[in-house]
């Protein structure tokens, strides 16, 4: 049984940095795509960033410059850097992936979802 778990998430003060990590486990070969969602209080979850098993990646806007999404093929294992964290960066951040050759930051799109690891921004 496919199995991901978060861990990295808590609270640092704006400017501060945090490392997301994730470990997929149970998936017969590893996922072609992983990405980072989060989902702040009465917002709906939105993409953060994917990379693809190949180290192609994609980011959204908001955080562009600021995380690096990476990769451990070899241990299924999915980080993701944050630095220069702001306040709106508050939310749950959930791990996700999909075995399909097709990466977007759509959360339909994606079929193995993490139990998200929480990140507080303090101004």
């Amino acid at each position: 049984e496919e199995l991901i778990v978060e861990s990295g998430g808590g609270s640092v003060q704006a400017g501060g940095s945090l490392r997301l990590s994730c470990t997929a486990s149970g998936f017969t070969r590893s996922p072609y795509c992983m990405g980072w969602f989060r989902q702040a209080p009465g917002e709906e979850r939105e993409g953060v960033a994917y990379v693809t098993s190949g180290g192609t990646t994609r980011y959204t806007d908001y955080v562009k410059g600021r995380f690096t999404i990476s990769r451990d093929n070899t241990k299924n294992t999915l980080y993701l850097q944050m630095n220069s964290l702001k306040p709106e960066d508050t939310a749950m951040y959930f791990c996700a992936a999909r075995t399909s050759e097709y990466c977007t930051l759509w959360t339909d799109d994606f079929h193995f979802w993490g139990q998200g690891t929480q990140v507080t921004v303090s101004s």
